[in-house]
């Protein structure tokens, strides 16, 4: 499997963009991440992403759900976090999270 990184300076760490989302818990699971990045509804810096989208600290993510729109910058990335460090991932930018 070829991932493009096009956007990722020597040195950065980076993730997929559905992992990204599950791992971070901006959206519970990663199939549900997957299918909001197949309908289109979730875009990195502006551009239209896909689930194998790579993210890196620094991108901006655009989340649309049923009745909001979430705008958070990627302050951080790590392959496994606890419940309440993983806030600490992202900084909201507009819009608000889900509290469930």
């Amino acid at each position: 499997m070829l991932i493009m990184l096009n956007n990722i300076r020597k040195g950065e760490e980076y993730m997929r963009l559905d992992k990204y989302l599950k791992v971070s818990r901006i959206i519970k699971r990663r199939t549900i991440a997957k299918e909001a990045c197949e309908s289109g509804r979730v875009s990195i810096n502006n551009k239209a992403a896909k689930a194998g989208t790579v993210v890196a600290e620094g991108d901006t993510i655009e989340i649309q759900f049923a009745n909001q729109v979430l705008k958070a910058k990627i302050i951080n990335i790590a392959e496994h976090v606890t419940k309440d460090s993983a806030k600490e991932m992202y900084e909201i930018v507009s819009g608000r999270e889900d509290k469930e």
